[in-house]
């Protein structure tokens, strides 16, 4: 398979030189914000910005091929879903990397992502190599447009499968349930992905590991993964520390003096902070609130809100004198 992958690789490659499609671009942006879109022959095509150093890996790959003895072997993707990347390594004293290489099948961004990966690993421990993130490969190169996130990931999967192979241990990648069947993604597979880089939409999860990109049938599953990936993450409530009634105190009147006051003035109305016992906040309407036949209502609905929502929802606000259920 990969004698034949090697000869599309070539193929593409001196294709694309030959149109020259990746000079179209303004060259050595430092971060990708957006495709463009050019028409070729009549037809509009969407083509991506690219820094210069993902161009620079992609037109002069780096370390293109197969070690034969190699220590490390780790084959991720399938022609059938359009990337497939094999990576080999050869390792030295004290298990330093000492070679590594590629073979690739997919895109501009696939093959500039397995270069640098190779780039980054050699000369440095296989411990420093497990660490290395897809963020990492793609930060190395300066940045990748969001839609091509899934190749750094491509990378990270093929160096992990690769140590796992020399260090004899299965691959640690649970099978799961397929949720997507254009791409053959797990459920397991796309939780990560959410996890690790904070995911929140599907065209988020589409851009790092493909699913979602076809039919789009497991639209809904994905949506449910996301939630319930980003539900475990969310932090606890915790309660704000115990106030002391003088705090209490001074928080009340500064929201009667600011928020509740001014409101109520403007009707002739006003109002005075008689006293806190406990959670019951006494309080003396006067001006034309004093005789308003819904005073109750505007104590209730206004002031008691005001002052739970802005000092604590454990707060109850009464009238001096009243029965705080009488509607006068």
């Amino acid at each position: 398979m990969w004698q034949v992958v090697n000869r599309y690789f070539l193929l593409g490659q001196a294709v694309l030189k030959a149109l020259n499609i990746f000079y179209c671009f303004d060259s050595d942006h430092a971060v990708v914000k957006r495709s463009v879109v050019k028409t070729i022959r009549g037809e509009r095509k969407i083509m991506w910005e690219y820094t210069g150093k993902v161009k620079e890996h992609f037109m002069n790959p780096r370390n293109v091929g197969v070690i034969e003895d190699a220590d490390g072997i780790g084959e991720v993707g399938s022609l059938a879903c359009g990337d497939a990347l094999k990576l080999t390594f050869k390792l030295g004293e004290e298990e330093k990397i000492i070679d590594a290489q590629f073979q690739t099948f997919g895109c501009a961004s696939a093959i500039a992502s397995s270069s640098a990966l190779t780039e980054m690993i050699k000369g440095i421990t296989l411990d420093e190599a497990s660490k290395i993130t897809n963020d990492d490969i793609a930060q190395y190169l300066g940045g990748l447009p969001k839609e091509k996130m899934h190749c750094s990931v491509m990378g990270r999967d093929a160096l992990e499968k690769a140590i796992a192979f020399y260090r004899g241990e299965p691959y640690e990648k649970a099978e799961g349930e397929i949720v997507c069947e254009c791409f053959g993604v797990t459920d397991l597979e796309i939780q990560r992905a959410v996890q690790e880089n904070q995911l929140l939409s599907i065209e988020d999860v589409t851009d790092y590991v493909k699913a979602g990109g076809g039919c789009e049938n497991c639209h809904d599953k994905i949506s449910t993964i996301i939630d319930q990936a980003t539900e475990d993450k969310r932090p606890e409530n915790k309660k704000a520390p115990a106030m002391t009634n003088i705090q209490k105190i001074r928080l009340i009147e500064d929201v009667i003096d600011s928020e509740i006051k001014p409101a109520l003035k403007k009707d002739g109305g006003d109002i005075e902070l008689i006293d806190l016992d406990g959670d019951a906040v006494i309080v003396k309407l006067r001006g034309s609130c004093a005789n308003c036949k819904t005073s109750q209502v505007t104590l209730k609905n206004f002031i008691e809100t005001k002052i739970r929502e802005l000092v604590s929802p454990d707060l109850i606000v009464k009238e001096e004198n009243s029965d705080e259920f009488n509607i006068c």
